[in-house]
C-alpha cells in the first residue's frame, strides 16, 4: 500500500560523539533510523563522557571536519543536515564556508542547527562567542535553542513566553530564518505544561507564531532531548514534511521517548528511541494565535460519507441526487452574489428533500441563512468564519487538512469530519502542498481513528485508485473529475459505488 521512495533519504549529523551513547551523533543516528533515514556522521569532537560527567573533550581540527564533509558530499549528498556541537570558531568557520560554497549541481538540503553549549550535567562543551555564532544563522533553515541557548544567542535573558518571543525576534533580526525555542515554562498553559514556540519569516497561515505544548514527563532520564528533537526535525524534513510538520513529529517522538526512557548508569538515562509517532496522546497541542477559540463538538454525520462527489453547480447537485448520491459538496468559487446565492439556496432545498448530506464550501454565511446541512472550510477559512455561529445553528463542519499540523489544529474544533488531501496530483485546483500519497494517508487515518471523527480522502483519486485508497481505512472518498468528466455520469457513479463496496480494509 506504500508509494514511498524505495531508497531511504540521507541525513547528515555534524556533531560531537558521546561515548556514553545518550546524546550527540549516537542519539542522532538512532533517531534517523527511527524515521527510516540513512544517517551519516561528521564528527566535530570526541568526548570522554558517561551519564554522570564529561571527563575529556578532544576537538577535531578544521581540516579533519572539512575532509569528512567533502567525502560525504562526493557520494552521499544529504536531503537534510543536523548541526550540533561546534566546539570552537575554527570548526564553525569550516561549516560556514562549506555551506556557503554549496554546489549548484546538488540540491540544497534542509539544515537544522541545535546550538549545543553545555551538557545535561552542566559541563561546558563550546568556546564559541556570540559574534562567531551569528555567522551561521542565515545559512540554516531552523535553529532549535533551549531557553538558555536562546538567551546566549539573543544576548538577553529568557525567563517566560514574552521574553522568549522578544529574544526570538532579535535572533531573526540577526539573520535567522526560523527559530524553535524549546522548554519554555509558563503558567499560562498550566503548571504541568512545557512549551515550544516556533517563529518563522515564512509563517503558516500568516501566523505570527505557533505554540506547541505538552504535558511534562516526570523523569530524570532526559539525556539527549535537544539532540533527539533537532535530528528528528531533520529526518522528518528529509522525508518531505514541511517544517511545521517536522516539528510536530519531532515533538511527539521526543515525548514518547521520554515516557519510555529508562536509566542506564548512575546519572540521567537517555531518551528512548522508538518508532514513527502514531498515537495522538504523544502529539502536542498546537495553538495558532490568529485562529478562533475552540467550540463544543460539531454534530455528527447521519451516515458515513462513503462516495463524496464535489461539484460546482445546482444542476450537478440535482443530477447526483437523482442518481442516489447522498453525501456531496457544492463548491462554487467567487465572492457571494445573487447568482451564487440562488445556486446554494436551490441546492440546499433539494438536498433536504432527499435527506442528503450536502456541504457548502466556503460560503458559510449563505449556508447559515438557508439552513444547510453542513459547511466545508479550508484551514485559511478558519481565521474568518464564525465557528460559534455555525455551531449554534446546528450545521455540520468539515475541515480540509494537508499535514499533521493542520490535522491537530482541526481537531481543536471537533469537526464532523476531517478531509485529508491532496492524495495524488490534481488538476482541479492550485495546491501549495505536495501530494500526500498513500503511506501518509494511512498514517493520518490511523492517528485519527481513536477520535471517532470520520476521515475523507481527496485529490486526484480515480476509479483505478479507489481500492488502494479505501484500504487505508478512510470513511469517505471525495471525487471531482472522476465524476464530472465521465462520459456517462450514471455509469461512473455505479462503477465507483461498486469499487467502494468491493474494496476492503485489511
Amino acid at each position: 500500500m506504500t508509494d514511498a521512495p524505495s531508497e531511504r533519504p540521507v541525513v547528515w549529523t555534524i556533531a560531537g560523539s558521546d561515548s556514553g551513547g545518550g546524546a550527540g551523533i549516537q542519539a542522532d543516528l538512532n533517531t534517523f533510523r527511527s524515521f527510516s533515514c540513512h544517517g551519516c556522521s561528521v564528527i566535530t569532537t570526541v568526548t570522554a563522557q558517561n551519564s554522570v560527567e564529561v571527563m575529556g573533550l578532544y576537538e577535531l581540527s578544521g581540516n579533519a571536519i572539512e575532509k569528512q564533509l567533502n567525502c560525504l558530499l562526493n557520494d552521499l549528498p544529504p536531503a537534510a543536515i543536523k548541526i550540533g556541537l561546534l566546539s570552537n570558531h575554527e570548526q564553525l568557520d569550516v561549516v560556514v564556508e562549506f555551506l556557503q560554497r554549496w554546489p549548484d549541481t546538488v540540491k540544497r538540503p534542509f539544515v537544522v542547527w541545535d546550538p549545543v553549549m553545555i551538557t545535561t550535567q552542566n559541563d561546558t562543551l563550546s568556546t564559541l562567542t556570540l559574534a562567531q555564532s551569528h555567522r551561521l544563522l542565515a545559512l540554516v533553515d531552523l535553529i532549535t535553542p533551549n531557553t538558555d541557548e536562546l538567551s546566549w544567542l539573543a544576548g538577553t535573558e529568557v525567563s517566560d513566553k514574552i521574553s522568549a518571543l522578544n529574544a526570538v525576534s532579535e535572533v531573526i533580526k540577526k539573520g535567522a530564518n526560523s527559530v524553535l525555542v524549546t522548554g519554555v515554562e509558563t503558567e499560562q498553559y498550566g503548571k504541568n505544561k512545557i512549551v515550544d514556540i516556533y517563529l518563522s519569516k515564512r509563517p503558516l497561515l500568516d501566523e505570527p507564531y505557533l505554540v506547541y505544548s505538552q504535558e511534562k514527563v516526570a523523569t530524570n532520564n532526559n539525556h539527549g532531548t535537544g539532540c533527539t528533537l533537532s535530528s528528528a526535525i531533520a529526518a522528518a524534513s528529509a522525508q518531505g514534511y514541511p517544517t511545521e510538520d517536522a516539528i510536530t513529529l519531532a515533538n511527539a517522538y521526543v515525548h514518547q521517548g521520554l515516557l519510555r526512557a529508562s536509566g542506564i548508569g548512575k546519572g540521567p538515562g537517555p531518551v528512548a528511541h522508538t518508532l514513527w509517532p502514531n498515537n495522538l496522546k504523544h502529539f502536542p497541542h498546537i495553538e495558532a494565535t490568529n485562529l478562533p477559540a475552540p467550540t463544543s463538538a460539531f454534530p455528527k454525520l447521519n451516515k458515513s460519507p462513503g462516495l463524496y462527489p464535489v461539484v460546482d453547480s445546482f444542476k450537478w447537485v440535482q443530477h447526483l441526487l437523482q442518481l442516489g448520491v447522498r453525501t456531496l459538496q457544492l463548491r462554487i468559487k467567487g465572492k457571494p452574489s445573487d447568482s451564487i446565492e440562488l445556486e446554494i439556496k436551490r441546492s440546499i432545498e433539494l438536498a433536504r428533500s432527499y435527506q442528503a448530506q450536502l456541504f457548502i464550501n466556503d460560503h458559510w454565511q449563505l449556508a447559515i441563512k438557508h439552513g444547510a446541512y453542513g459547511v466545508h472550510l479550508g484551514q485559511e477559512d478558519l481565521q474568518t468564519a464564525d465557528l460559534q455561529a455555525l455551531h449554534s445553528y446546528g450545521l455540520r463542519l468539515g475541515i480540509s487538512t494537508h499535514s499533521y499540523t493542520e490535522i491537530l489544529i482541526a481537531l481543536r474544533y471537533t469537526p464532523s469530519y476531517i478531509a485529508l488531501g491532496h492524495i495524488f496530483a490534481t488538476q482541479t485546483k492550485e495546491m501549495p502542498s505536495k501530494p500526500q500519497g498513500l503511506e501518509r494517508l494511512a498514517r493520518y487515518v490511523a492517528l485519527l481513528k481513536p477520535t471517532g471523527i470520520p476521515t475523507v480522502a481527496i485529490g486526484g483519486i480515480s476509479k483505478e485508485r479507489i481500492a488502494k485508497v479505501k484500504q487505508t481505512g478512510v470513511n469517505g472518498i471525495a471525487l471531482v473529475s472522476a465524476i464530472t468528466k465521465a462520459a456517462n455520469t450514471e455509469a461512473a457513479i455505479n462503477e465507483l459505488h461498486q469499487e467502494l463496496e468491493a474494496a476492503h480494509v485489511d
